[in-house]
């Protein structure tokens, strides 16, 4: 006995017979399921055992997986694991920190710039607030002095009754740069530097670039490099 098509349910005879996708069909019924294009056995796509042309064929999707309680050990197991990784990432990595920034003279002299920036604008707020400056900077009693320790008689030994002269103060040069005078303190933190106190006048001041100078103290006699905000021209 013959079978019937897949297709329109009629019998299909040996001679119009195409057998594909675990069906029986005719020739002119095996065609797409979507346009109805005749196929062949070469240019033909199953989908559900049902054909179809290369435009029409039906894109697979991703499905969601369900979170069965398998699934679910899985996921936890992979997140187990992925910690462990992490901390033994993090233990080799301890102690190996890498400085991003370059330890030339040029950094070091921006750095330094950056504390003195910092430094004024500290002496701007003491001069602002000058009893919140007391709090920072406590006086003799707070150091366990009493305040009242310098009124005490002081004893001295006896001059001698041959002192030894002292020598004549050498004459200082006349001041052949620029004068200066200084607007906060500032404590040296080279050789090179000098240090000085609010209203000092500085002599023979040479600018060296754009932030610093090289200038000698009046009151000291001290001279040395200088930075360029901490001082105004007189």
């Amino acid at each position: 006995m013959n079978p019937a098509c897949s297709r329109c349910g009629r019998t299909v005879y040996p001679t119009e017979k195409v057998n594909c996708l675990d069906k029986i069909w005719h020739k002119g019924c095996f065609s797409c399921e979507t346009c109805k294009m005749t196929l062949n056995m070469k240019n033909y796509k199953g989908f559900n055992k049902t054909p179809y042309c290369n435009a029409h064929y039906p894109k697979t999707n991703f499905t969601v997986v369900a979170d069965t309680i398998e699934n679910l050990r899985l996921k936890k197991q992979s997140l187990v694991q992925s910690q462990v990784h992490y901390k033994e990432d993090f233990e080799k990595s301890k102690g190996k920190a890498f400085s991003a920034v370059a330890d030339t003279p040029e950094m070091k002299r921006f750095m330094k710039t950056q504390m003195q920036v910092s430094d004024i604008q500290y002496q701007q707020k003491t001069k602002s607030h000058p009893s919140e400056a007391h709090l920072i900077n406590p006086g003799p009693s707070s150091q366990g002095i009493h305040p009242y320790s310098a009124l005490q008689p002081v004893h001295t030994a006896p001059p001698e009754k041959n002192p030894t002269p002292e020598p004549m103060p050498q004459p200082v040069p006349p001041p052949s740069g620029k004068r200066y005078r200084a607007v906060y303190d500032y404590n040296a933190a080279d050789d090179d530097e000098v240090s000085f106190l609010d209203g000092d006048v500085i002599i023979d001041v040479h600018q060296i670039d754009e932030g610093w100078m090289y200038g000698r103290v009046e009151r000291t006699g001290m001279g040395g490099m200088l930075p360029a905000n901490y001082v105004e021209a007189i």
